[in-house]
C-alpha cells in the first residue's frame, strides 16, 4: 500500500460519509415538514400532494443511500480489489495492438458496470416510479433503451475511445492537449447533432399542432430573437408521468421541446411563461457559458491526467501493476469523483444562478404570475419536495429550492 492508496481511501471515505450525512439531514428535514404544506404554497398544493412529494423524496433518498454503498463497494472491487487488473490481464493475453486492447478493456468495463448497476435502474423504474404513479415504461421499452444505448456505445463510443488511445500512444508528452481538442470538437458536434440524430432514437418528436399556441410561442420567440428548427412535442408519457421542457442544439439546429405530459397539465399562458424561462437561458448565453466551463474543467482534468499517467504510483496505488494509457483513463474516471465531490456546491451554485437569471428574464418577457403557477403545477405533478434540506439542496440541486425560487420571482415582479 503506497501513499496514494491511503490518500484515495481517505478521500473516498470522506466523500461517502459526507454524502450519507447530507442524505440523513435531507430525510430528517423532509420528515419534519411533512405534516403541513409550507405557508407560501397553502391553497395551491393539497396536503395529499405534499405528503406524496415527501414520501417520494424519502424513498428516492433511501434508495440512493443503498446505491451509494453499492457503488463504493464496486469501486473498491474494481481498484484495490483487483477487478481492473484481472480484466486488463485477460485482454492482454490476446496480444492485440495496444489501441485495440485498450478499447476493448474500456468497453468491457463499461458494459460490466452497467450490468452491475442494472438492478437499481430496474428497481427505480418498476418499483419506485410505479409506486408513485409515474412509470409508463414497459419491460420491452426498458430493454430497447438498454440495447440502443449499447449500440451507441459501440458505434460512437468505441471510435472515440480508440482515437483518444491512439493519440495517447503516439502524440508524445502533450497528448492530453490533443485529446482535449478532439473531445471538445466531439462535444460540440454531438450537441449539434443530438436533437436530429440521437434523441429520435428514443422518443418521437412531433411538430406542435395547436395553431393558437404555436402562434403565441412564435411571437414570443420573435420577440426574444430566437430562431429554431421548430417547436416539438416529445412523447415523454411513453416512459414517465413527469413533465418538462427544454431547448437543445445550437446554430441552425436549435429546437424547442415540450414533454406531452407538460402540455397536458399547463394552460397556454403558463406554457408561454415556461418557454420564456427557457429562452432566457438562450438570450443570456447560459449554454455558451456552460460549454466554456466544461472546456476549462476538462482542460484542467486532462492536464492532470497527463501528469498522472506517467507516474507508476498512480497505477499501483489503485491496484493496477502495469501502467497503460487505457488504465490511466479508467482509473482517472473512477477515482476522481472521490476527490472532486467537495467542489459540487460551486457547480450547483452556478447552475442555480442561471436559473434565477432565466426566471428574471421570463418575468420581463411574459408574466411572472403565470410562471409561478406553472412552476407550482410542475412541483405538484412531479412530486418535487417543497421542503428540501438547505445544505443538501445547496450541494446537490441544480435548481433553487421551490420556496426560494418562488420568492425571488415575486421579488422580480414587484421590482
Amino acid at each position: 500500500m503506497n501513499n496514494f492508496t491511503i490518500l484515495f481511501v481517505a478521500a473516498l471515505a470522506s466523500s461517502v460519509l459526507l454524502r450519507l450525512w447530507l442524505a440523513r439531514r435531507h430525510m430528517s428535514h423532509v420528515r419534519s415538514h411533512r405534516a403541513a404544506v409550507p405557508p407560501d404554497f397553502a391553497g395551491h398544493i393539497a396536503i395529499d400532494d405534499h405528503h406524496k412529494a415527501a414520501d417520494y423524496t424519502l424513498t428516492n433518498t433511501q434508495v440512493g443511500i443503498i446505491a451509494l454503498v453499492w457503488d463504493t463497494l464496486l469501486l473498491l472491487g474494481w481498484t484495490l480489489g483487483g477487478g481492473l487488473e484481472w480484466l486488463d490481464t485477460a485482454w492482454r493475453a490476446a496480444a492485440w495492438d495496444p489501441v485495440v486492447t485498450g478499447t476493448l478493456v474500456i468497453l468491457s468495463a463499461m458494459v460490466i458496470m452497467t450490468l452491475l448497476e442494472l438492478p437499481f435502474s430496474l428497481y427505480h423504474t418498476f418499483v419506485v416510479e410505479e409506486r408513485f404513479g409515474f412509470n409508463r415504461s414497459t419491460p420491452a421499452v426498458f430493454i430497447s433503451d438498454l440495447l440502443k444505448n449499447g449500440l451507441l456505445l459501440v458505434v460512437i463510443g468505441a471510435p472515440m475511445i480508440a482515437l483518444a488511445l491512439w493519440i495517447m500512444e503516439s502524440a508524445g508528452e502533450y497528448w492530453w492537449l490533443y485529446v482535449w481538442a478532439v473531445w471538445m470538437t466531439f462535444s460540440l458536434v454531438m450537441f449539434w447533432a443530438y436533437p436530429a440524430i440521437i434523441a429520435p432514437l428514443f422518443n418521437k418528436f412531433s411538430p406542435l399542432d395547436d395553431e393558437a399556441l404555436k402562434a403565441r410561442i412564435q411571437a414570443l420567440m420573435d420577440k426574444c430573437g430566437f430562431r429554431s428548427k421548430g417547436i416539438f412535442v416529445m412523447d415523454g408519457s411513453r416512459r414517465s408521468g413527469h413533465g418538462n421542457a427544454y431547448f437543445t442544439g445550437f446554430g441552425s439546429n436549435k429546437r424547442i421541446v415540450f414533454f406531452d405530459t407538460l402540455l397536458n397539465s399547463l394552460e397556454a399562458d403558463e406554457i408561454e411563461a415556461v418557454l420564456a424561462h427557457e429562452l432566457g437561458h438562450f438570450r443570456l448565453r447560459h449554454i455558451q457559458k456552460r460549454l466554456f466551463s466544461t472546456a476549462a474543467l476538462s482542460f484542467g482534468a486532462l492536464a492532470l491526467l497527463g501528469w498522472l499517467s506517467g507516474e507508476a504510483w498512480f497505477f499501483q496505488g489503485l491496484g493496477v501493476s502495469q501502467p497503460s494509457s487505457w488504465m490511466a483513463l479508467l482509473l482517472f474516471m473512477m477515482a476522481m469523483p472521490a476527490f472532486t465531490f467537495i467542489l459540487q456546491p460551486l457547480l450547483s451554485r452556478l447552475s442555480r444562478k442561471h436559473e434565477f437569471e432565466a426566471d428574471a428574464y421570463a418575468v420581463r418577457q411574459s408574466s411572472g404570475n403565470d410562471l409561478v403557477r406553472a412552476l407550482v403545477k410542475m412541483y405538484r405533478e412531479n412530486a418535487s419536495t417543497l421542503t428540501p434540506d438547505p445544505l443538501y439542496s445547496a450541494w446537490h440541486d441544480s435548481h433553487p429550492p421551490a420556496p426560494v425560487r418562488i420568492a425571488r420571482i415575486y421579488g422580480n415582479i414587484r421590482s
